[in-house]
């Protein structure tokens, strides 16, 4: 069986990395961005999303994420977050380096996340630099469009998330491929494996010898590497998955 497969490697793992895309956090409830339904099908991301779309009208970005933005900011840890948590404090997980950027991970109790693509839990002013909770910025989106800095009365007021034509954070992609290289197991849960250079995390993983395992609701490019594929939810795979783990590991 698969998953017993795959609770055999987790449990001999001590230098786990896991890669988390936007298919774990859809179970809390936080749309996806492409496939059916997702955002992308709904916005052109080049207007809503992009930098340069920004710096020009920030009313844009705002107008969606005033409808998108309760629904973020409601949402809640879904067992699957709560496995990975559960694996990183036994041992078998090193960190969790994320696609996401809504906190979600963080708030189930991991504790090394790496934020590839920033955090959508923050805002920062482009002319002052400061910095605001995402929640209170969002509360001012029903009488100012778009938000102002309340310290300099800046219009350009920035998520702390990677927008289409902004480098991703160097730091983090970093840390995230020395993860990577010295992992002895990649657990990719959610992602469809499409966007880089996230994507080539895994890649890194599995040419340093480590196995691969896949949770995904889809398949994925990487499917064809990976030791072990599970195609199914994380929510109902992962708790399963890290009780079995957890418990050999323990036996």
């Amino acid at each position: 069986m698969s998953i017993e497969r795959a609770a055999e490697l987790l449990a001999r793992a001590h230098r786990g990395v896991a890669l988390t895309g936007a298919g774990i956090s859809a179970e809390s409830g936080i749309p996806t961005f492409r496939g059916a339904g997702g955002l992308w099908t709904q916005y052109d991301p080049v207007k809503v999303a992009s930098i340069d779309a920004f710096m020009e009208d920030p009313k844009a970005y705002w107008s969606v994420a005033r409808e998108r933005g309760p629904a973020v900011l409601a949402a809640a840890p879904n067992p699957g977050h709560y496995a990975l948590a559960g694996l990183e404090q036994s041992g078998n997980l090193v960190a969790v380096v994320t696609q996401n950027t809504d906190g979600l991970h963080q708030e189930a109790g991991s504790v090394r996340v790496i934020e590839l693509h920033g955090s959508g839990r923050s805002v920062e002013c482009l002319d002052c630099g400061t910095r605001e909770a995402r929640r209170d910025v969002q509360e001012r989106l029903e009488f100012q469009m778009p938000p102002r800095c309340r310290i300099c009365g800046g219009m350009f007021l920035k998520p702390t998330v990677v927008l289409f034509g902004e480098a991703m954070p160097a730091g983090a992609v970093a840390e995230a491929t020395a993860l990577a290289e010295g992992a002895d197991l990649m657990l990719v849960v959610g992602s469809s494996l499409v966007v880089y250079p996230a994507a080539d995390i895994p890649l890194v993983a599995v040419r340093a010898g480590a196995p691969l395992i896949v949770v995904n609701a889809e398949p994925t490019p990487l499917d064809r590497l990976a030791e072990i594929v599970i195609h199914g939810q994380a929510g109902a795979v992962l708790p399963e998955l890290a009780y079995r783990a957890i418990n050999r590991a323990g036996g």
